[in-house]
């Protein structure tokens, strides 16, 4: 199987199959788990797949981005009671290797009831184009998130945004650099200022590139998670999870 092909049927057997036996057989023993409430290897996740069944979890799956043995899900959880909330949009990133799943990140985030754009957190285009320009939008993105939002050099934003066109998903900012400026000024102005520090996983496939990253928001450790299309050399869309890192986790990993 393709990493593509393999993370999906992973996911499908964990959340909609509820296939213990296929889980199995997906995922690595020494599996090696991010997420901030789960323990790290494959029994915690095999163990949990029969409370998921019955907690009547539906995944909707949205967005695949996939970089060689990396693989991004843009995903929606419903009836996710289990995983701490009723809805739940996350960006869930796997890495594969010798034909299992050995990897998992992710960053989970309750979507509100109404957003500044109107639009929600995981809605807009979904199909992948434009894979000759892998390389060369990957590069736009990092150097995005290294001059804009970890602050080497602000002022080059319209280098890589569009003027003309920039939709936004994230729930609290509007569209536009406009949109963007008046929620950053908000944040900085409440004593919630946004700060990007590092950026540890950049996933590009086509028009679509992803960013997991930590900083602060006020002095709250924070992790960002970013999808960003590209259209002709600009980017023109941005959707995102924001969470706070917790202290204490079960397991040594990190979030990152």
């Amino acid at each position: 199987m393709t990493p593509t092909d393999l993370v999906l049927a992973a996911v499908a057997a964990i959340f909609v199959d509820a296939d213990v036996d296929a889980a199995r057989a997906l995922v690595a023993p020494d599996y090696i788990q991010h997420n901030v409430a789960v323990p790290t290897g494959a029994d915690p996740i095999l163990g949990f797949i029969p409370a998921l069944k019955e907690s009547g979890i539906a995944l909707t799956t949205h967005r695949v981005i996939t970089e060689g043995d990396m693989v991004v899900l843009h995903n929606t959880y419903d009836n996710a009671q289990a995983l701490g909330a009723e809805t739940l949009v996350a960006f869930d990133v796997f890495r594969v290797a010798d034909g299992q799943v050995v990897e998992h990140w992710d960053n989970l985030q309750v979507p509100p009831a109404a957003t500044v754009s109107g639009r929600s957190m995981t809605d807009g285009p979904t199909e992948v184009v434009d894979l000759e320009q892998t390389a060369a939008n990957k590069a736009l993105v990092e150097g995005f998130v290294k001059d804009v939002l970890q602050g080497g050099a602000p002022e080059r934003i319209t280098d890589y945004v569009s003027t003309e066109t920039y939709l936004q998903h994230n729930p609290m900012v509007g569209d536009g650099l406009d949109g963007l400026g008046a929620a950053l000024a908000a944040m900085a102005e409440a004593g919630q200022a946004m700060a990007y520090a590092e950026t540890h996983i950049v996933v590009a496939e086509g028009n679509f590139v992803f960013a997991a990253s930590e900083g602060t928001i006020g002095e709250t450790p924070t992790a960002f998670f970013d999808l960003f299309r590209v259209e002709n050399g600009l980017i023109v869309e941005h959707w995102d999870t924001v969470s706070e890192i917790p202290a204490d986790m079960p397991h040594d990993n990190g979030k990152f």
